[in-house]
């Protein structure tokens, strides 16, 4: 089954008003925010902002962090949803050289051996790419969700708390008004997201759920419960919405599961 056959159905009954306010919230902020971009991670999130967006002809920069190790699927997409909304993405990608230098140090898949390389590895493929590509804007739009784990249970709408505001459109929505979204309006999507990966990051830090994890669980499995956030919503002014430690460590949390994801 697809993540239409599966979730489409399952939306909330004010479905049209939460829309309506999110298209209020993006309305809003693009007037008030300039230049404003929007943080595209090819998520089925970031997929339906991006068509939101484009039907209401607002104009706003829309960016992806291409960290050198997406899935083929992810990278599929982003040459589909370009052609898709005849528009050009902004394309970042991580400095060559501190690449090499991190994987000829550590090796190709460092991330696996302490905590520590995993979140250098972050920091040079994601948070340095990140800064360049909000240098210069006002605020910048995301994909939370308040269901997406017990960190982002708080999320607002509009996060003015850090340094760069953070517009967060769908804070309120489910996974099935997501996926009833996509069905709606024929949204193109990574097709891992049909082989149960709710949120997905670079390859090897990214496996399916099961019945009963919560959406990010697939992220950094092997470093425990306590291991949900890359730094990207840390770092840029988010620390309430990742109850963060003095470490950078999200806390373990109260997390939404996945309530009807068959076992495989």
């Amino acid at each position: 089954m697809t993540a239409i056959e599966l979730y489409a159905d399952d939306h909330s009954a004010d479905f049209e008003a939460r829309l309506a306010h999110s298209q209020q919230v993006l309305r809003e902020a693009v007037a008030r925010f300039a230049p404003i971009t929007q943080a595209n991670s090819l998520g089925v999130e970031d997929m339906v902002i991006t068509d939101i967006l484009h039907r209401l002809d607002l104009k706003t920069d829309i960016f992806v962090l291409e960290t050198g190790r997406l899935h083929a699927q992810t990278l599929d997409l982003l040459e589909r949803a370009q052609n898709h909304y005849q528009r050009p993405f902004s394309i970042y990608h991580p400095d060559a050289q501190a690449v090499q230098d991190f994987v000829t140090a550590n090796g190709k898949d460092a991330m696996y051996k302490s905590m520590e390389l995993r979140k250098a590895c972050c920091n040079i493929r994601k948070m340095e790419p990140l800064d360049r590509a909000l240098a210069g804007k006002q605020a910048w739009i995301t994909g939370l969700r308040r269901e997406q784990s017990g960190a982002r249970a708080e999320v607002p709408y509009v996060d003015e708390s850090g340094n760069l505001p953070k517009i967060n459109p769908l804070a309120d929505w489910t996974l099935g008004d997501l996926w009833h979204y996509v069905a709606l309006h024929d949204v193109p999507y990574n097709i891992l997201h049909d082989r149960f990966y709710p949120s997905i990051g670079c390859e090897p830090c990214t496996r399916a759920v099961t019945l009963g994890e919560d959406f990010r669980s697939g992220r950094w499995w092997w470093e425990g419960d306590n291991a949900r956030e890359c730094g990207l919503h840390v770092q840029h002014g988010d620390d309430d919405a990742a109850t963060s430690d003095s470490t950078g460590q999200a806390h373990d949390a109260t997390v939404s599961p996945i309530s009807f994801l068959p076992l495989r």
